[in-house]
């Protein structure tokens, strides 16, 4: 089986891409001092027997910065909803008002900002492990390419997309470290 070096390279930029996907939704979940829709949007409720994301029962909203406003489509729902926010684990107080729920955001004091901040970096420096991951299993993959049977790549192409897989690694580490100091910024201002 013989692989070309552009496909080795796009493989390597796919699982790269996936990591800072992934960043991007953990980073979401993480609270600011601000509500955000981000914190409960995928909060699993039991809806009839079977779990689903709050946006898929309700219209979320922020109506002041920090109140979340969660309006279900069916207003049956409503409890099962905050069971749902309650057993997340999030650290909010769903209030049911009518048909519909209002959590306020508590401010966070710094020992807390300083927790999600280190959390945000956690998360960071896990997907950092997932795109060097990629970058290794690339790597091997080039490697391969000078001692297959029949094909005929040099030792400079084989460098080359070397270099290439490291610039996509440097490119991807520099994108995590500003997602991350990003979210660290949001977190710690008042």
């Amino acid at each position: 089986m013989t692989t070309a070096p552009d496909v080795i390279l796009s493989e390597a930029e796919g699982s790269m891409t996936k990591a800072i996907e992934y960043l991007t939704s953990e980073l979401r979940g993480i609270r600011t001092g601000r509500a955000s829709t981000a914190l409960v949007d995928y909060v699993k409720v039991d809806y009839y027997g079977s779990m689903t994301d709050i946006n898929q029962l309700a219209a979320v909203s922020t109506p002041e910065s920090n109140q979340i406003l969660i309006k279900p489509f069916d207003a049956g729902s409503v409890n099962a909803i905050k069971q749902g926010i309650e057993s997340a684990g999030l650290g909010l107080n769903p209030q049911v008002e009518a048909k519909m729920i209002r959590i306020t955001i508590p401010s966070l004091d710094s020992d807390r900002r300083k927790q999600l901040s280190s959390q945000a970096k956690k998360h960071g420096e896990e997907q950092k492990v997932v795109i060097r991951n990629a970058r290794r299993d690339a790597n091997k993959h080039a490697e391969a390419l000078a001692k297959q049977d029949g094909a005929h790549v040099s030792e400079d192409e084989v460098s080359t997309l070397k270099d290439e897989i490291q610039e996509l690694l440097k490119k991807y580490e520099a994108e995590i470290e500003m997602m991350v100091k990003k979210k660290a910024d949001e977190i710690t201002a008042v």
